[in-house]
């Protein structure tokens, strides 16, 4: 009897063998794929494989937990019942589809990110409408179904032949004698949970060998485990008054005087005549700095915004504080150094922050966020409706205003046309306005109308770049022709990068973006360097229209004679500044590194560790610790 037990369990055993195979297989083509970006020795590679092989087993642990709890509790007397036989095929098919799935979506994660499960494919699981319909467009997605259904087929029929499903079939056993190897399978994933952290993978400097050592799978548990993250509990911090002290010196400018002892609250205050000039800020989707020749790119994809650019007030030291954007937007919107765990936007307490849409609003402006897709995704309409904007999402489209759509959203030209009809309906109410205009053509599928430009459409991220070039180009052609031109500010800027993967662990490469002013009556062309980033762009616009008002923002006017070049920029757990050519990081676990930046461009970031001096430590505590606690203590809303 105890060997037909045994023989039973023994089919758990070769599903985790058939499960870390493929697994190895995952992490051997995405190897390949990645190899001219990996640190490449015997060593790094016997860490990447033996540290993957444990994750994957930790995985596929907590996968097999319903069947081995089914086999321990399944009465004896139905064992060889036809329902248990069906039991068992269904699982053992579905497991491994699962498998084979889940290899399949790597390939194509990775092949979008560079990394394994996130953050971002947890939201992709939230998200199913917008997520499916996208990978509906693009990928044949009948074709890859029906392959991975053969292929677990094909691996179903081996377990098959190994006869280890027939041997759950066949043999009975008292619970007694299936309770022993039951809890030996058990204690694994419960003993997982406990000790086991995403840092057993942090095996280089290189990040692309830290993600081939990690599991997809375990990464997905992780990031539903993680989604927020305690700022006084997983991250170094200093005494609650010395952090506000350096707060207020981060945030402190020659025109701003402290209300608060405890916050940053405090007034800005400008001498002579405010301005009323109208402000469109239109943030592009991933448009990396690497794209534009202004900032170096090769590939001439932005003919408009290149010649825009001479026109303009040009940053091109500007970083973007994220990867994400809802990332983008927080720190445009709010003026908000980036939090651990989920944006701000994605909270269920983000309501009645003090953002910069109550601000213009305070001034006597009609704001509106103007959206191409249906604004409940990433909670984007609830976060901007309670925080100073109307919304105009896809929904306040008609049928003559939606010539194109992906699943994502109308294309940036019908997004541009509705901001011009947005606009005129603002100036024929005689009110300035404030829009706030977020693309989505630059993104999978890369799907854009037929004709406008010299590349198909969805053929990949350079056309669906020069598409969205395109359409701002006919944008502001249609707009110097209304009557409300002359008197308008618009702001050019990315939400993030298009990709966010290096090999470090924050690489600048992959945050540097451009952020364009144009206003041809009003700014006159020049090119600022200042090192910078999204949080700034608020503060430099309510300077630009010369306004006082009380501020609790973290950015500080560029422009500004005072103005102390840095910027911020994060991950979900890695918290960075990037100032006086050196970048501090802040991560899970207290830790506080800092790198020496020796070679930065918009292709490629080294640097080299050294001490964290004392002045970058308050800083970055200043910024991040004083975010969070008055995050916290909800001393960052707005009040009348």
């Amino acid at each position: 009897m105890q060997e037909n037990i045994r023989s039973r369990f023994d089919f758990i055993s070769l599903i985790f063998w058939f499960f870390l195979a493929l697994s190895a297989i995952t992490r051997t083509v995405l190897l390949f794929k990645s190899i001219d970006m990996l640190d490449f020795s015997f060593l790094e590679l016997l860490k990447i494989y033996l540290i993957g092989t444990f994750y994957d087993f930790v995985s596929v642990s907590y996968l097999v937990v319903p069947f081995i709890l089914y086999l321990l509790f399944f009465p004896h007397r139905f064992f060889n019942h036809k329902f248990h036989r069906y039991i068992t095929y269904a699982f053992t098919y579905l497991l491994l589809f699962g498998a084979v799935f889940l290899a399949f979506s790597e390939w194509f994660f990775w092949d979008e990110f560079s990394v394994r499960f996130n953050f971002i494919a947890v939201d992709y699981l939230i998200y199913t409408k917008e997520v499916i319909g996208n990978i509906n467009e693009s990928y044949p997605m009948g074709i890859l179904l029906s392959v991975i259904a053969i292929i677990a087929g094909i691996l179903f029929y081996a377990v098959y032949k190994f006869k280890k499903i027939e041997d759950i079939l066949n043999h009975e056993s008292r619970f007694k004698q299936r309770l022993k190897p039951a809890l030996i399978y058990l204690l694994i994933p419960i003993i997982s949970f406990v000790g086991v952290t995403g840092d057993f993978a942090k095996i280089s400097a290189n990040q692309y060998n830290n993600e081939l050592s990690k599991s997809g799978l375990y990464s997905l548990f992780a990031a539903f485990r993680n989604n927020t993250l305690d700022y006084d509990m997983f991250y170094l911090c200093d005494d609650e008054k010395n952090t506000f002290l350096n707060l207020k010196k981060v945030t402190n400018t020659n025109n701003s005087v402290f209300l608060n002892p405890n916050d940053i609250t405090r007034n800005i205050v400008n001498t002579g005549e405010e301005k009323n000039y109208n402000v469109v800020v239109v943030v592009v989707e991933s448009l990396s700095g690497k794209f534009l020749e202004s900032l170096g790119g090769e590939k001439g994809l932005t003919p408009n915004l290149d010649s825009l650019v001479q026109k303009s007030m040009f940053f091109s030291n500007f970083y973007a504080t994220g990867t994400r954007t809802v990332r983008g937007m927080e720190a445009i919107t709010l003026s908000i150094p980036p939090m651990a765990g989920s944006s701000i936007v994605k909270r269920p307490d983000n309501h009645n922050m003090y953002s910069s849409g109550f601000v213009f609003r305070n001034k006597g402006y009609e704001t509106k966020f103007i959206y191409g897709g249906y604004g409940y995704f990433d909670n984007m309409n609830d976060f901007f409706s309670n925080n100073g904007f109307d919304i105009v999402d896809r929904a306040k489209f008609s049928n003559e205003e939606d010539t194109f759509h992906t699943v994502w959203g109308v294309c940036d030209e019908d997004l541009l046309n509705k901001t011009l009809k947005e606009a005129d309906s603002s100036y024929s109410a005689h009110k300035p306005f404030m829009s706030f205009v977020m693309t989505t053509s630059n993104h999978r599928p890369y799907d854009y109308p037929d004709g406008r430009i010299d590349i198909p459409s969805h053929t990949g991220r350079d056309g669906a770049v020069k598409y969205t070039d395109f359409a701002i180009g006919d944008f502001l052609k249609k707009a110097k022709e209304k009557p409300w031109f002359k008197n308008t500010i618009f702001v050019i800027v990315a939400d993030h990068c298009a990709v966010s993967a290096g090999k470090v662990e924050l690489p600048l490469d992959k945050y540097h973006i451009p952020m364009i002013v144009y206003a041809p009556d009003i700014i006159k062309p020049q090119v600022v360097d200042k090192v910078s980033s999204q949080i700034d762009i608020m503060p430099t616009l309510f300077g630009l229209l010369n306004w006082s008002y009380k501020s609790k923002f973290y950015g500080k006017d560029i422009l500004d004679s005072s103005f102390e070049q840095r910027a911020l920029v994060g991950t979900y757990q890695k918290l960075g500044l990037y100032k006086e050519n050196s970048l501090t990081i802040l991560s899970v676990g207290k830790k506080i590194q800092s790198y020496e930046v020796l070679e930065q461009d918009i292709f490629s970031t080294k640097y080299k560790e050294v001490e964290t001096n004392n002045k970058m430590k308050d800083d970055i505590l200043g910024y991040y610790q004083g975010a969070s606690q008055l995050h916290k203590k909800r001393l960052d809303r707005y009040e009348d």
